[in-house]
């Protein structure tokens, strides 16, 4: 049972291979940006296909629950206020993205973000040694590991702490690895009728089914 989130924030370009696919710098800082809560939608939810974008992207995450608040929290007590983990599916309107150079326009669509299938306490697993990959209609796209985190979780924590006070139910969204759709030869978007798995090992499958969103 996932408490409420109050806020969402979310992490870009934190796996090398992602940044060098975007043909971006190595960031010295996390690039943050932010969900509201009436992105979010479950396990076996369908994404909706908003019908003025016709560039939807996936993108395979490890998510964090925040569990006990805090404000400019230390990097050697960050572990202590994560509730569990789960997986995210980053659902992106890349077309919407890209109009500027910042993208909440392109992250932030009503019922875009899937997350679960349960809430994985956060002493059941090493969050820094997981796999994690991405199935489009049974192809992965996506394989990589936790372990190449450019910021670990300790790390966002304490770094997001310092611009806001961290709430129970607050969602870190950690950064999707390398083989996004976007940047593929051909590009690959997402379709009516797709089905999109993400695995996250010890957490579990996320799985949603897209549908055409109407007019």
């Amino acid at each position: 049972m996932f408490p409420p989130a109050g806020k969402i924030l979310c992490v870009g370009l934190n796996y090398r291979e992602h940044v060098d696919e975007t043909g971006r710098e190595l960031p010295a800082y996390p690039v943050w940006f932010t969900k509201f809560p009436s992105a979010l939608i479950g396990h076996e939810d369908d994404i909706l296909l908003p019908p003025e974008s016709r560039q939807v992207d996936y993108e395979a995450e490890l998510a964090v629950v925040i569990g006990e608040p805090g404000r400019r929290i230390a990097r050697a007590d960050a572990l202590d206020h994560v509730l569990g983990y789960t997986v995210a599916n980053d659902v992106t309107m890349r077309d919407y993205q890209y109009k500027t150079h910042q993208w909440l326009q392109g992250k932030a669509w009503d019922r875009s973000t899937p997350i679960g299938p349960e809430l994985v306490p956060a002493d059941a697993v090493d969050p820094h040694k997981l796999d994690i990959s991405l199935r489009l209609n049974g192809a992965t796209m996506q394989a990589s590991n936790t372990s190449l985190l450019i910021f670990d979780i300790p790390t966002l924590i304490s770094l997001a702490s310092e611009f806001t006070r961290v709430e129970r139910g607050d969602l870190i969204l950690t950064g999707t690895p390398g083989g996004v759709g976007y940047r593929r030869d051909p590009q690959v978007f997402l379709s009516d009728g797709d089905v999109v798995e993400v695995e996250i090992e010890g957490l579990g499958v996320l799985r949603n089914t897209v549908r055409s969103e109407a007019s």
